[in-house]
C-alpha cells in the first residue's frame, strides 16, 4: 500500500492513495492521516469523491442477488470436508451478496486500470546518482588517477594525480564487475588524463561500487579485448 506522506504533493501518488482510502486497504494510521488530510486539500478530497462516486454508480448499476443457502453450504463442504447443515433458514447477508462480490470485481478493476493509467514510474527504482568519482591507486603507488563521471551525458573524465609509465606502454581503463570479465572502457593518454565516452549500453553499470581497474597494455591498447597487462590501479565508484 502507497503511505500518504504529507509532504508528498505527486497527484499520481495522490491518485492511487485516493484509490486505496476510498477501498479500505490503507491501515488504521494511514487512514487517520488521510482523513486529517481530507480537511485541508480541496484537490485530495475532490480526488477521493471522484473515487467515491464512480464506485457508487457501479454499485447502483447492480442488481442484488443472494444465491441459495445451499451454495455456499456445499463450497464449505467441498473446501473443508465439513457436514452439510441446515440452511434452509439462513440468511446469506453481505458475504453472501453476488452483488457485494460484483462490486468489489469492479472495484478491483477500476483500481488496477487507475495504476495502469499512472504508468510503470510510479513503481520504478530510484534514479542511479548523476555525478560519481573515484579514486584509482595502486598498492605500490606509482598511478593515482581520479575519475568523475557524469551519467547524464555518459562523459568519464580522467584526473591524473601521479603518473610513472613507460612511453612504450597504454594505459587501459576497465570496468569490472564481479563474475564477470572486464569490459575495456578505452584507452588513456600518456599522462592518464583525458575523457571518456561509456557506451550507452555500459551506462546502467556505471553505478555505486562499480570497479573501475586501470592496466598496463601495449601501446595502443589490448590486442585480445581482455587484459593482458598488469593492474596498476583501482577504485570503487561512488556518488557525491
Amino acid at each position: 500500500m502507497t503511505s500518504p506522506d504529507q509532504n508528498s504533493r505527486d497527484p499520481r501518488r495522490d491518485e492511487v492513495i485516493a484509490g486505496e482510502y476510498v477501498l479500505g486497504v490503507l491501515s488504521a494510521e494511514d487512514r487517520r492521516k488521510v482523513e486529517v488530510r481530507l480537511q485541508s486539500d480541496r484537490a485530495f478530497a475532490a480526488m477521493v469523491n471522484r473515487w467515491e462516486e464512480n464506485l457508487s454508480a457501479i454499485n447502483n448499476e447492480l442488481e442484488t442477488m443472494s444465491p441459495p443457502p445451499r451454495v455456499f453450504t456445499a463450497v464449505e463442504q467441498r473446501l473443508f470436508d465439513a457436514p452439510l447443515k441446515d440452511t434452509s433458514g439462513a440468511r446469506g447477508g453481505i458475504w453472501a451478496s453476488l452483488a457485494f462480490w460484483r462490486s468489489a470485481a469492479f472495484a478491483a478493476l477500476a483500481f488496477s486500470m487507475a495504476l495502469l493509467a499512472l504508468g510503470p514510474e510510479i513503481f520504478a527504482p530510484p534514479a542511479p546518482p548523476q555525478k560519481m568519482i573515484a579514486e584509482l591507486s595502486g598498492s605500490d603507488g606509482p598511478i593515482s588517477l581520479m575519475a568523475h563521471y557524469d551519467a547524464s551525458r555518459g562523459m568519464l573524465t580522467m584526473t591524473p594525480a601521479a603518473t610513472k609509465q613507460d612511453g612504450g606502454k597504454s594505459l587501459e581503463l576497465w570496468l569490472v564487475e564481479d563474475g564477470k570479465t572486464p569490459v575495456s572502457l578505452g584507452v588513456l593518454s600518456q599522462s592518464g588524463d583525458g575523457t571518456l565516452m561509456v557506451p550507452e549500453p555500459m551506462r546502467p553499470m556505471m553505478n555505486t561500487g562499480a570497479v573501475l581497474a586501470v592496466s598496463v597494455e601495449p601501446l595502443g591498447g589490448s590486442p585480445t579485448g581482455s587484459a593482458t597487462g598488469p593492474v596498476v590501479a583501482s577504485g570503487r565508484a561512488r556518488s557525491f
